[in-house]
C-alpha cells in the first residue's frame, strides 16, 4: 500500500489558524463571517493526523490577518489552536490563543429566563472558569456552558 501525503499550496500573505480541535473547522469559518458565498481564499484541511490532538484541522485564509476579537472567539471552540501571521510566503508571527477571563457580547447564555436574554439591553457577559477544556458561567445567572459553545455565539 501506499502512503499518500495531502499537501495544501503555501498562502503568500494572510493566516493559518493550525491545532483546531478536529470537526471544528466549519465554526471557525462562522466565526470568521466566511460562508461559501466568499471571494476571499480559503483552504480547509479536517480530520487530519496530529500527535497532539489525534485528530485537528487547519485552516488557511488568504490576504487576511485576523484581528484580537476573531482570535479570542476562535478560543473558545478550539483552545489549542495557534494562528500563523505569513507574509511572502514566511511564518513572521505564531502565537496560541489565549482566553480572556471575561467575554463580553460574544456567547449568549443557555438559559432563555437570564436577564441577557430579554429585551433589555444588557451584553452577556461570561466568565471563564477554564480555559482547556473551555467552561464558561454567566455572570448574571451563573448558568455554565460546557458544550456545544460554538451553538452559542452571538
Amino acid at each position: 500500500m501506499t502512503e499518500v501525503e495531502l499537501r495544501v499550496k503555501p498562502i503568500k500573505n494572510g493566516t493559518v489558524i493550525d491545532h483546531i480541535a478536529g470537526g471544528q473547522a466549519l465554526n471557525v469559518l462562522k466565526i470568521l463571517g466566511i460562508s461559501g458565498t466568499t471571494d476571499a481564499t480559503v483552504s480547509v484541511v479536517m480530520n487530519v493526523e496530529s500527535s497532539k490532538l489525534g485528530k485537528k484541522d487547519i485552516v488557511k485564509v488568504e490576504d487576511r490577518e485576523l484581528k484580537e476579537e476573531e482570535v479570542n472567539r476562535i478560543a473558545l471552540i478550539a483552545p489549542d489552536a495557534t494562528i500563523n501571521i505569513i507574509r511572502d510566503f514566511l511564518v513572521i508571527e505564531k502565537h496560541l490563543v489565549d482566553l480572556p477571563d471575561l467575554i463580553i457580547g460574544v456567547v449568549r447564555c443557555q438559559n432563555p429566563s437570564c436577564i441577557s436574554n430579554t429585551e433589555e439591553p444588557i451584553e452577556s457577559r461570561m466568565l471563564v472558569k477554564t480555559k482547556n477544556p473551555v467552561v464558561l458561567r454567566c455572570v448574571y445567572c451563573e448558568q455554565p456552558i460546557t458544550d456545544r459553545i460554538a451553538d452559542y455565539l452571538i
